[in-house]
Protein backbone atom coordinates (compact mmCIF):
# COMPACT_ATOMS: atom_id res chain seq x y z
CA UNK A 1 0.00 0.00 0.00
CA UNK A 2 1.15 3.49 -0.65
CA UNK A 3 0.23 7.12 -0.42
CA UNK A 4 1.20 9.97 -2.67
CA UNK A 5 4.88 10.25 -1.89
CA UNK A 6 5.74 6.72 -3.05
CA UNK A 7 7.16 6.31 -6.56
CA UNK A 8 7.33 2.70 -7.80
CA UNK A 9 9.94 1.58 -10.30
CA UNK A 10 8.73 1.58 -13.87
CA UNK A 11 8.02 -1.69 -15.63
CA UNK A 12 7.27 -2.68 -19.18
CA UNK A 13 3.75 -1.44 -19.96
CA UNK A 14 3.07 -4.72 -21.78
CA UNK A 15 3.54 -6.77 -18.59
CA UNK A 16 0.24 -7.96 -17.14
CA UNK A 17 0.25 -8.59 -13.38
CA UNK A 18 -1.28 -11.91 -12.38
CA UNK A 19 -2.68 -12.57 -8.90
CA UNK A 20 -3.35 -15.79 -7.00
CA UNK A 21 -6.54 -14.18 -5.73
CA UNK A 22 -8.23 -10.86 -6.43
CA UNK A 23 -6.76 -8.01 -4.38
CA UNK A 24 -9.99 -6.04 -4.89
CA UNK A 25 -13.67 -6.88 -4.72
CA UNK A 26 -14.57 -5.36 -8.08
CA UNK A 27 -12.99 -4.39 -11.35
CA UNK A 28 -13.62 -1.72 -14.00
CA UNK A 29 -13.64 -3.16 -17.50
CA UNK A 30 -10.90 -1.99 -19.87
CA UNK A 31 -10.72 -2.27 -23.65
CA UNK A 32 -10.22 -5.89 -24.75
CA UNK A 33 -11.20 -7.47 -21.41
CA UNK A 34 -13.10 -10.76 -21.36
CA UNK A 35 -14.44 -12.78 -18.45
CA UNK A 36 -11.89 -15.47 -19.31
CA UNK A 37 -8.93 -13.04 -19.21
CA UNK A 38 -10.06 -11.33 -15.99
CA UNK A 39 -10.67 -14.72 -14.33
CA UNK A 40 -7.21 -15.93 -15.38
CA UNK A 41 -5.54 -12.75 -14.17
CA UNK A 42 -7.17 -12.98 -10.74
CA UNK A 43 -7.07 -16.75 -10.27
CA UNK A 44 -10.85 -17.18 -10.55
CA UNK A 45 -13.13 -19.62 -12.32
CA UNK A 46 -14.58 -17.70 -15.28
CA UNK A 47 -17.97 -19.42 -14.96
CA UNK A 48 -18.16 -18.27 -11.31
CA UNK A 49 -17.17 -14.77 -12.43
CA UNK A 50 -20.05 -14.78 -14.93
CA UNK A 51 -22.43 -15.97 -12.17
CA UNK A 52 -21.35 -13.01 -10.00
CA UNK A 53 -22.19 -10.65 -12.87
CA UNK A 54 -25.43 -11.90 -14.43
CA UNK A 55 -26.34 -8.54 -16.00
CA UNK A 56 -23.04 -8.23 -17.93
CA UNK A 57 -23.13 -9.48 -21.51
CA UNK A 58 -19.92 -11.56 -21.96
CA UNK A 59 -19.96 -10.81 -25.70
CA UNK A 60 -20.37 -7.05 -25.25
CA UNK A 61 -18.52 -6.00 -22.09
CA UNK A 62 -18.78 -2.21 -21.78
CA UNK A 63 -15.49 -0.36 -21.22
CA UNK A 64 -15.75 1.43 -17.86
CA UNK A 65 -18.42 -0.96 -16.61
CA UNK A 66 -17.92 -2.60 -13.23
CA UNK A 67 -17.88 -6.31 -12.50
CA UNK A 68 -17.73 -8.06 -9.15
CA UNK A 69 -14.71 -10.25 -8.41
CA UNK A 70 -15.99 -11.45 -5.03
CA UNK A 71 -19.45 -12.23 -3.72
CA UNK A 72 -18.91 -9.64 -0.97
CA UNK A 73 -18.26 -6.84 -3.48
CA UNK A 74 -19.97 -3.49 -3.24
CA UNK A 75 -19.97 -1.14 -6.22
CA UNK A 76 -17.43 1.54 -7.08
CA UNK A 77 -19.75 4.47 -6.51
CA UNK A 78 -20.49 3.31 -2.95
CA UNK A 79 -16.71 3.22 -2.26
CA UNK A 80 -16.33 6.74 -3.62
CA UNK A 81 -19.38 8.05 -1.75
CA UNK A 82 -18.10 6.48 1.49
CA UNK A 83 -14.74 8.24 1.14
CA UNK A 84 -16.56 11.56 0.63
CA UNK A 85 -18.71 10.81 3.70
CA UNK A 86 -15.61 10.01 5.79
CA UNK A 87 -13.96 13.25 4.65
CA UNK A 88 -16.98 15.24 5.80
CA UNK A 89 -17.03 13.36 9.11
CA UNK A 90 -13.41 14.39 9.72
CA UNK A 91 -14.21 17.98 8.73
CA UNK A 92 -17.21 18.05 11.10
CA UNK A 93 -14.96 16.94 13.99
CA UNK A 94 -12.82 20.00 13.25
CA UNK A 95 -15.69 22.47 12.93
CA UNK A 96 -15.41 22.74 9.14
CA UNK A 97 -18.26 22.88 6.65
CA UNK A 98 -18.89 19.73 4.57
CA UNK A 99 -17.64 19.43 1.01
CA UNK A 100 -20.04 18.87 -1.88
CA UNK A 101 -19.22 15.66 -3.77
CA UNK A 102 -19.36 17.18 -7.24
CA UNK A 103 -20.08 14.93 -10.23
CA UNK A 104 -17.78 16.92 -12.53
CA UNK A 105 -14.83 16.77 -10.12
CA UNK A 106 -15.59 13.10 -9.37
CA UNK A 107 -15.38 12.38 -13.11
CA UNK A 108 -11.86 13.85 -13.23
CA UNK A 109 -10.80 11.94 -10.10
CA UNK A 110 -12.05 8.67 -11.62
CA UNK A 111 -10.14 9.35 -14.85
CA UNK A 112 -6.96 10.05 -12.85
CA UNK A 113 -7.32 6.80 -10.86
CA UNK A 114 -7.89 4.85 -14.09
CA UNK A 115 -4.93 6.61 -15.72
CA UNK A 116 -2.60 5.66 -12.84
CA UNK A 117 -3.48 1.98 -13.27
CA UNK A 118 -3.63 1.84 -17.06
CA UNK A 119 -0.44 3.89 -17.56
CA UNK A 120 1.37 2.18 -14.64
CA UNK A 121 2.52 5.16 -12.60
CA UNK A 122 2.00 6.61 -9.13
CA UNK A 123 2.43 10.36 -9.15
CA UNK A 124 0.52 13.60 -8.95
CA UNK A 125 1.74 14.34 -12.48
CA UNK A 126 0.16 12.19 -15.18
CA UNK A 127 2.15 11.38 -18.32
CA UNK A 128 -1.13 11.84 -20.21
CA UNK A 129 -2.90 14.73 -18.43
CA UNK A 130 -0.14 16.64 -16.64
CA UNK A 131 -0.68 18.04 -13.14
CA UNK A 132 -3.99 17.78 -11.26
CA UNK A 133 -4.47 21.50 -11.97
CA UNK A 134 -3.91 20.97 -15.71
CA UNK A 135 -6.33 18.06 -15.63
CA UNK A 136 -9.10 20.05 -13.94
CA UNK A 137 -8.72 22.79 -16.55
CA UNK A 138 -8.69 20.24 -19.40
CA UNK A 139 -12.07 18.98 -18.21
CA UNK A 140 -13.48 22.52 -17.96
CA UNK A 141 -13.49 22.89 -14.18
CA UNK A 142 -12.65 26.37 -12.93
CA UNK A 143 -11.40 26.88 -9.39
CA UNK A 144 -9.66 29.37 -7.13
CA UNK A 145 -7.53 26.73 -5.43
CA UNK A 146 -7.27 22.95 -5.65
CA UNK A 147 -5.48 19.99 -4.13
CA UNK A 148 -5.09 16.27 -4.70
CA UNK A 149 -4.55 13.20 -2.53
CA UNK A 150 -3.65 9.88 -4.12
CA UNK A 151 -3.11 6.40 -2.72
CA UNK A 152 -2.70 2.90 -4.05
CA UNK A 153 -3.39 -0.56 -2.66
CA UNK A 154 -5.78 0.17 0.22
CA UNK A 155 -8.77 -2.19 0.15
CA UNK A 156 -11.50 -0.06 1.68
CA UNK A 157 -12.58 3.55 2.14
CA UNK A 158 -11.74 3.40 5.84
CA UNK A 159 -8.28 2.00 5.15
CA UNK A 160 -7.42 4.70 2.64
CA UNK A 161 -8.80 7.44 4.89
CA UNK A 162 -6.71 6.13 7.80
CA UNK A 163 -3.60 6.35 5.59
CA UNK A 164 -4.41 9.89 4.50
CA UNK A 165 -5.32 11.11 7.99
CA UNK A 166 -2.01 9.72 9.31
CA UNK A 167 -0.06 11.82 6.80
CA UNK A 168 0.23 15.53 7.53
CA UNK A 169 0.11 16.70 3.90
CA UNK A 170 -2.94 14.62 3.04
CA UNK A 171 -4.70 15.53 6.27
CA UNK A 172 -4.08 19.21 5.51
CA UNK A 173 -5.96 18.83 2.20
CA UNK A 174 -8.86 17.01 3.88
CA UNK A 175 -9.11 19.69 6.57
CA UNK A 176 -8.48 22.74 4.37
CA UNK A 177 -11.19 25.24 5.22
CA UNK A 178 -10.98 26.97 1.83
CA UNK A 179 -12.21 23.97 -0.13
CA UNK A 180 -15.94 23.56 -0.76
CA UNK A 181 -15.99 20.72 -3.29
CA UNK A 182 -14.53 17.25 -3.63
CA UNK A 183 -14.41 14.50 -6.23
CA UNK A 184 -13.41 10.97 -5.26
CA UNK A 185 -12.22 8.40 -7.78
CA UNK A 186 -11.41 4.72 -7.34
CA UNK A 187 -10.13 2.26 -9.94
CA UNK A 188 -8.63 -1.19 -9.30
CA UNK A 189 -6.77 -0.20 -6.13
CA UNK A 190 -5.96 3.43 -7.05
CA UNK A 191 -7.65 6.15 -4.99
CA UNK A 192 -7.89 9.86 -5.85
CA UNK A 193 -9.34 12.80 -3.96
CA UNK A 194 -9.56 16.11 -5.80
CA UNK A 195 -10.41 19.18 -3.72
CA UNK A 196 -11.56 22.49 -5.16
CA UNK A 197 -12.45 25.95 -3.97
CA UNK A 198 -14.88 27.37 -6.49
Amino acid sequence: MSVSWYFPTTTNAQTISMFKEPPFEFYKISKGDTFWFIAKRYGLDYKRLMELNPTVDPYNMQVGGVIRLKSTATNVSSFEEEVARLVNAERAKNGLRPLTHRADVKNVAEKKAMDMINSNYFSHTSPNYGSPFDMLKTFGISYRSAGENIAKGQRSPQEVMNAWMNSSGHKANILNGRYNGIGVGYYNGAWVQLFVES
